[in-house]
């Protein structure tokens, strides 16, 4: 493959990551107003922690344990952001 097709993959792989992380914003969404209904808050930081120690056991590289860190907490922080201003 040239450059032009790993372009090309790699811009299918981004639609799909798209797709992805809007619907675990609309699974956030729904998880925010079942938090609302019961009076918990947004914010949770142990099933953050959580969320990251999974998958940086599930992770086989190339991407390090600090860069899974920073990925999955700025997805998790904008999906907060979201239920904050659906449900606050």
């Amino acid at each position: 493959m040239d450059i032009a097709d790993w372009r090309r993959k790699i811009d299918d792989i981004d639609k799909q990551l798209l797709q992805l992380l809007n619907q675990r914003a609309h699974c956030a969404l729904e998880i925010g107003k079942l938090k609302k209904a019961q009076d918990i808050p947004i914010l949770s930081t142990i099933r953050e922690d959580e969320i990251i120690r999974g998958l940086i056991q599930n992770n086989h590289g190339p991407f390090e344990e600090q860069e899974i860190h920073i990925i999955f907490s700025t997805i998790i922080e904008e999906c907060r952001k979201i239920q904050l201003r659906h449900y606050q």
